[in-house]
């Protein structure tokens, strides 16, 4: 399989993951009218550790080859993370007046996901 399509089949499958756990996670925030972007959050935070562990643990300690890398951390991670999505809920939030909620969207998103590339990759 080439890089390309290995990119291709992974950010397919990433972003199939991504709008499943947006679809039922957007269902509770809205009965429980919680506007925090709880969905986005999850998916930035499970692709990083997904990321963090196929750089460290599975390239280091066993033969993933650079074709399975490259699914996973290219296509999957890049198609399940959220960053623009981030973004634009960051932005929503300042918007209409949610400045804590918004401020602590960035805080918590930043922190937890660099935390944990940081000690999942360290050595």
């Amino acid at each position: 399989m080439n890089n390309i399509l290995s990119v291709f089949i992974g950010g397919g499958l990433g972003s199939l993951a991504r709008y499943g756990i947006a679809s039922s996670l957007g269902l509770l925030a809205a009965r429980l009218k919680f506007n925090f972007p709880l969905a986005t959050l999850c998916s930035n935070v499970l692709s990083c550790t997904l990321l963090a562990i196929t750089v460290s643990v599975l390239s280091s300690k066993t033969d993933i080859s650079p074709t399975w890398r490259m699914l996973i951390v290219t296509g999957f991670c890049g198609g399940f993370s959220t960053f623009s999505a981030f973004s634009y809920e960051t932005l929503d939030l300042m918007r209409n007046d949610y400045w804590l909620t918004a401020f602590l969207n960035v805080f918590i998103s930043i922190s937890v996901c660099f935390s944990l590339i940081y000690f999942i990759t360290k050595n």
